[in-house]
């Protein structure tokens, strides 16, 4: 006769939480499963596409934005360093007494000679007080708004930078500094010529500088102006002008565009030649942006891959389906059926016998749900063994893993691979060269600069040289004064110094110098000061006029020169000696000092770019893919003219825009969202259903052996969880129905 069921409070709790509902256990990971499964699918599907000559124009489009990003880049730094060299060398002239006006013109123009007239006006009266090169249109020079914060660059209440444009059609730079000394105000203006950047152009490749109404101010290459695209491509570089950039790239609106018919096609690529959000740069508010353009005559090879996608998905449909069948099946419905037997027998309905399910676990769970009911019919506790028959439940997902990461594996590891044959267009190539030749010349010109800048202190350090023996100590603190005022404007350099004539030091503002001991000067130039150790030293030496070899050096600081060949989209970029030891790298990849090139071939185009002025460029191709390298040596002389320095760089082809490269990336995208799906949803089922299944099997044959005082908690709440509830409250009336009559007093 059945046992009748204990009224204890405890008891109706325990009841109440088993009719509860469900709300975990197998069924969400396993539906989960089937979703993001046919989510791969259709995403496989999708982006396995036929890729055709769109995809080539891609990667053509982005390299000639990138090359306008260099260009606008190169043109505001030449302005930018226009504006500030002028202001920073009115400022040396700073004093209690006014510099004549022609000294002070006198003195610029042995260091500079990037503007083409200079002159010093009073901007009380409009007078000219004294002037050089080609005349300044000095109604322009006095109008403009004054700038008195000195975000713009000029400062000091003088006019901000502006464009004006002269009666032959050529467009200048005004640039006004104040010009500090006496009683009287008055103002240094430069006129500069607003020149295309350094960007070699050649047969294809049209350069050109517009304004923010569209106005083309400058250009190089073959005429393009007549072409109704490239006023397109003008007007769409200026509107772009005004928008925000994004945070880490360009710092100002890029974008390119296609233009020509489909047999004459021409790829076009636009940069605003602006500055970021906060950034200061007095050229980045003239509204100047910088189009190329570049023909694009090869025909592009499509790569049919729709097909493979559509079979590979077709695949994981079929494999989605069976695996889930399997999982429910095995799983999900032997543990809801194990629930259904186990509240049954918690409830005393104990006519018909535990229903046997296939599988390990499931199988020991019913036989020992079996054993428990013939136990509250009134028979004795027995051991069901732990050996039975069928497959594991943990294997069970294991089998079910390895057939979904059959598929996976191979679409991330195997299938659509582009290999080393991929065709990549010329115009690639070529631009990677432009691009490295335009890095080369932007460091070149930066070296330059920063000479330029060193020879302005020796021309202020040998005015002070010229005084008596009785005001040498005042000079020896102007110079210091000097020499940490260009230490704190000029952040290219890490220190700043004045040697003597044997090389010794005289004075000094910022870190340790590094000269070489007991070593003279060098002559005029930028010098490469070691060959070894944990950062290249470089200095740029200027003797002092007048003063007796006394010579004035600025050392440039690394991350300086590392700045100088970061740039996006170009790879791996090396600043090499004439020894070809590395010098400088962009930042990302890192760089040890002195270090060698990362392959034969780099050396041997080094080798040849030498001989070349314009760069050379060359598709490598090894066992790990193609790549594509430049190198540009230093053109042009300066300071830099005895350095021999060139700049390298190396981009892997499996980073551009091809279709045989994004149908790779596709392919291995389907097969890591597949192996993502699989490990994620089973691993999932195995935390919540295998392993607490595994334990409940141990603990259902244990309380059918006769162990009855091990109290069963449920740790989820979910289908394992409410079989161990049930299996508590059989625990609890066989406790009962066991324990002899309480004696009576």
């Amino acid at each position: 006769m059945p046992l009748s069921a204990p009224r204890g409070a405890r008891r109706r709790k325990l009841r109440r939480r088993a009719d509860m509902p469900l709300l975990g256990g197998a069924r969400p990971p396993i539906a989960a499963l089937l979703a993001l499964l046919l989510l791969v699918a259709g995403a496989t599907a999708l982006v396995l596409g036929d890729h055709d000559r769109t995809a080539v124009d891609k990667a053509v489009l982005s390299s000639q934005q990138r090359v306008a990003e260099d260009g606008a880049l190169a043109l505001r730094a030449s302005l930018d360093e226009s504006v500030t060299d002028l202001q920073r060398a009115a400022a040396l002239f700073a004093g209690p007494e006014a510099v004549p006006a022609d000294t002070v013109l006198d003195k610029l123009g042995k260091v500079y000679n990037k503007w083409r007239g200079l002159a010093v006006i009073d901007p009380a009266g409009g007078s000219l007080l004294a002037a050089r090169g080609e005349t300044i249109p000095l109604a322009d020079a006095l109008t403009g708004k004054a700038d008195k914060s000195g975000k713009s660059g000029a400062g000091d209440g003088a006019p901000a930078p502006r464009l004006v444009k002269l009666p032959s059609g050529d467009t200048r730079m005004l640039v006004t500094a104040a010009l500090r000394g006496g009683d009287k105000p008055r103002l240094l203006v430069a006129s500069g010529t607003l020149n295309v950047p350094g960007i070699s152009t050649g047969e294809n490749r049209s350069l050109l500088v517009v304004d923010s109404a569209g106005t083309v101010l400058a250009k190089d290459g073959p005429s393009i102006a007549r072409t109704a695209w490239a006023k397109r491509a003008a007007k769409t570089a200026a509107a772009a002008f005004t928008k925000t950039p994004e945070p880490g790239g360009h710092p100002g609106a890029s974008g390119n565009l296609m233009g020509g018919t489909d047999k004459h096609r021409t790829a076009v690529g636009y940069a605003a030649a602006g500055r970021a959000p906060g950034e200061s740069s007095p050229a980045g508010g003239l509204g100047l942006s910088v189009v190329t353009s570049v023909k694009v005559t090869e025909d592009a090879k499509a790569v049919r891959t729709q097909a493979f996608g559509l079979v590979a998905a077709a695949v994981l449909l079929l494999l989605a389906v069976l695996v889930t069948w399997v999982l429910v099946r095995t799983v999900q419905r032997p543990l809801i059926g194990l629930y259904l037997e186990s509240r049954r027998l918690g409830r005393g309905e104990l006519d018909r016998p535990v229903r046997a399910f296939r599988g390990r676990e499931p199988a020991r769970i019913s036989a020992a749900l079996e054993s428990l009911r013939g136990q509250l019919l009134g028979g004795r506790p027995t051991r069901t063994g732990r050996a039975r028959g069928g497959i594991g439940t943990r294997t069970t997902v294991i089998v079910c893993g390895v057939v979904l990461l059959a598929w996976a594996a191979p679409l991330l590891l195997l299938l659509n691979r582009a290999g080393s044959g991929v065709t990549v267009p010329k115009q690639l190539v070529e631009d990677q060269r432009r691009r490295t030749d335009t890095a080369a010349d932007r460091v070149r010109k930066a070296l330059n600069e920063g000479w330029a800048d060193v020879a302005s202190v020796a021309q202020i350090v040998g005015a002070g040289s010229e005084k008596g023996d009785k005001e040498e100590a005042d000079a020896g603190s102007a110079t210091k004064a000097v020499l940490q005022t260009t230490l704190r404007e000029h952040p290219r350099y890490r220190s700043v110094y004045v040697l003597d004539a044997d090389g010794k030091v005289l004075t000094r503002a910022g870190a340790a110098p590094r000269h070489p001991g007991g070593r003279k000067p060098y002559a005029d130039s930028v010098a490469q000061l070691n060959t070894s150790g944990k950062e290249p030293a470089v200095a740029a030496y200027a003797a002092v006029p007048g003063g007796k070899g006394r010579t004035v050096v600025g050392e440039y600081d690394p991350q300086f020169l590392i700045s100088m060949v970061t740039r996006p989209g170009l790879g791996q970029v090396w600043l090499v000696d004439d020894k070809h030891r590395v010098i400088a790298a962009d930042r990302q990849h890192g760089f040890r000092a002195f270090s060698k090139l990362p392959g034969s071939h780099l050396d041997d185009l080094v080798t040849k770019a030498r001989k070349d002025t314009n760069g050379t460029a060359l598709l490598h191709r090894a066992d790990g893919g193609s790549s594509l390298a430049a190198a540009a040596s230093f053109t042009g002389g300066g300071a830099v003219r005895d350095l021999n320095w060139q700049v390298v760089s190396e981009q892997p082809a499996s980073w551009l825009e091809l279709p045989e490269y994004t149908a790779q990336r596709h392919t291995m995208l389907a097969g890591l969202l597949g192996v993502t799906a699989a490990v994620a949803c089973l691993g999932w089922l195995h935390i919540i259903v295998v392993r607490p299944l595994r334990k409940l099997a141990d603990q259902a044959e244990a309380l059918a052996g006769g162990d009855r005082k091990t109290v069963l908690f449920p740790q989820h709440h979910d289908e394992a969880g409410a079989i161990v509830r049930n299996l508590e409250l059989i625990r609890q009336q066989l406790r009962t129905a066991e324990r002899p009559p309480a004696g009576r007093n």
